[in-house]
């Protein structure tokens, strides 16, 4: 009965492990790109998935549990350092932004030839002309 049962519940808890690890790249990912909504989301749904991991506890098995903590957890700690790292190099982004956008103020304005406004003769005799 118990084998039974474990050959339900492992492969439950390894999909609820692959869901949960899915949703920690997905928060990772997030938060290195500073969307805190999508980071808040992505670990909403990691709770659930590794949930759903803890069901191969049943049968003595923790390494789908584990794997969704651990895999979370790094994700998260990645996610910041890149954020942090992407941060350090935002004064220096700023000068480069600020020297463009006063190069295109300095520059002089563009000249725009005069239109005539007399129509372009077609060398022949309008049909209505009479």
């Amino acid at each position: 009965m118990a084998s039974e049962l474990a050959s339900i519940l492992v492969p439950i808890g390894v999909v609820g492990a692959v869901l949960a690890a899915l949703c920690a790249i997905v928060a990772g990912v997030a938060i290195m790109r500073g969307a805190a909504g999508l980071a808040g989301g992505a670990v909403g749904l990691w709770i659930p998935s590794a949930m759903l991991s803890t069901t191969a506890s049943f049968a003595n098995q923790w390494t789908p549990l584990l794997v969704s903590g651990i895999v979370l957890v790094t994700m998260l700690v990645i996610g910041a350092v890149a954020r942090g790292i992407v941060n350090a190099g935002e004064p220096a982004r700023e000068v480069a932004r600020a020297a463009r956008i006063q190069a295109v103020v300095d520059a002089p304005e563009p000249t725009v030839p005069a239109r005539s406004t007399k129509a372009p003769s077609t060398g022949s005799q309008p049909a209505l002309a009479g």
